[in-house]
């Protein structure tokens, strides 16, 4: 499946009488979601919970009515986060939606008709069970209610809820139809129809979850497609990536470097072991203990890469050496981004190199950063270092998707091990 930016112009849902948010509300909404992603970590892993969305008791009725899959992956701006966009098709006959994809998530979602409470607008129209042969609500006395993260109960038919980190919700029917992905069809395939949506999803249908979780598409459809996906995001907005599913997912694993997946830590979240930075070819005189007390995850929602302070340290000055020898000139800072440089004498207009920035996991996997994910670009005059610091060192350590451009990223779950495959797309 396709997969773009949801700002670039390839976007189903750019809107040419809209307007992209600002890098500032993306690196807000940005951080929103890291202090989401650390409650999440803190509650499954410590068992600490944090408060829940209350689910509306009483929504209207609705009528009751391994083959490798492709699918184009784009950039997400147009929705209004830096998150990525696929198109699938929902019901029989298939209803053409576009939905953030989401490695951070779980349960897949889309807005449904009636919207018996609030729903944002969207671009295509919204999802009518009515209308599909094969759509049916689950019963609050199915096992698949239970799967539920936060689930009620209306009619005998089961309600879910999610509450993401800006405080955006999802409340209504837990149901099943069948899922199209390109030109394959996942049938009974269980998510979200949603009838009180509120928050910045922007002008996508709603999110795709591709966690470890039990209501994820990952695990509904392992038998289909045997637990394995890959992704690759385009080097710039205008570009396109790619959503792989099932065996053929593993195309990339030629010139992979895989590191074992951490599924012991807790559910969801891709964990991972990250050891080690190197700048231009040289590690960083970081203690091992920094990264194995913080943990890390490979998160494809979160756009900056987060590091413990100790570690995130010493990577800013090395690579502040390196680019004050390239001739770079330092340029203010912007939100939460403190290393930051003015391109307009020696950046990408007169081509020089950038410093080499290289994530080295367990296992001897590596993640050279291509040049694309080096630098975030403020302005046209302006970029900074696409790593931030956490609050704490004991915080989880993110690898964004910034990081992640151009690389065939390859999540199995039978084999339990993440891939990082240069040059993919």
């Amino acid at each position: 499946m396709p997969v773009v930016h949801r700002h670039g112009p390839c976007s189903p849902l750019a809107d040419e009488h809209g307007k992209a948010p600002s890098h500032e509300e993306i690196l807000a909404a940005d951080q929103r979601r890291v202090e989401y992603i650390r409650r999440r970590v803190a509650e499954t892993t410590t068992g600490h919970h944090v408060r829940r969305p209350k689910l509306q008791p009483e929504p209207a009725s609705l009528s009751s009515s391994a083959a490798p899959a492709n699918v184009p992956a784009s950039s997400g701006d147009a929705v209004g986060t830096g998150n990525y966009v696929v198109t699938i098709g929902i019901g029989t006959p298939e209803e053409r939606l576009t939905v953030v994809f989401d490695t951070g998530s779980d349960t897949t979602w889309v807005q449904c008709q009636p919207c018996v409470e609030s729903c944002y607008m969207q671009e295509e129209p919204l999802f009518s069970p009515a209308n599909s042969s094969t759509y049916a609500n689950v019963s609050c006395s199915s096992p698949y209610c239970s799967d539920l993260d936060r689930r009620g109960c209306s009619g005998g038919h089961c309600l879910y809820a999610v509450r993401y980190g800006d405080g955006s919700t999802t409340v209504g029917f837990y149901a099943q139809d069948t899922l199209t992905l390109a030109s394959d069809a996942v049938k009974e395939f269980r998510f979200g129809c949603g009838e009180d949506n509120r928050g910045l999803f922007g002008r996508a249908a709603g999110l795709m979850g591709l966690g470890r979780g039990k209501t994820s598409l990952t695990s509904q459809a392992r038998d289909k497609y045997g637990g394995v996906f890959s992704y690759c995001l385009p080097a710039t907005p205008s570009g396109t990536g790619f959503l792989d599913l099932g065996p053929a997912a593993g195309s990339p694993a030629a010139n992979a470097r895989f590191t074992p997946m951490l599924t012991d830590m807790g559910p969801t979240f891709y964990y991972v072991g990250l050891t080690g930075i190197k700048v231009d070819g040289r590690a960083l005189s970081i203690p091992g203990s920094v990264f194995s007390d913080a943990g890390a995850l490979v998160d494809s929602g979160t756009v900056i890469t987060r590091l413990p302070p100790k570690a995130y340290a010493p990577l800013r000055s090395a690579f502040a050496k390196s680019m004050e020898g390239l001739g770079y000139k330092k340029a203010p800072a912007t939100s939460f981004l403190d290393t930051c440089y003015d391109l307009t004498e020696a950046g990408a207009k007169g081509g020089k190199a950038l410093p080499a920035v290289s994530l080295a996991f367990q296992g001897g996997a590596s993640l050279d950063v291509d040049k694309s994910g080096i630098l975030y670009q403020v302005d046209e005059s302006r970029a900074c270092l696409a790593f931030a610091p956490n609050s704490e060192d004991t915080d989880m350590a993110i690898v964004g998707n910034t990081q992640q451009k151009t690389y065939g990223v390859l999540y199995d779950l039978g084999k339990k091990v993440v891939g990082f495959a240069p040059g993919a797309c």
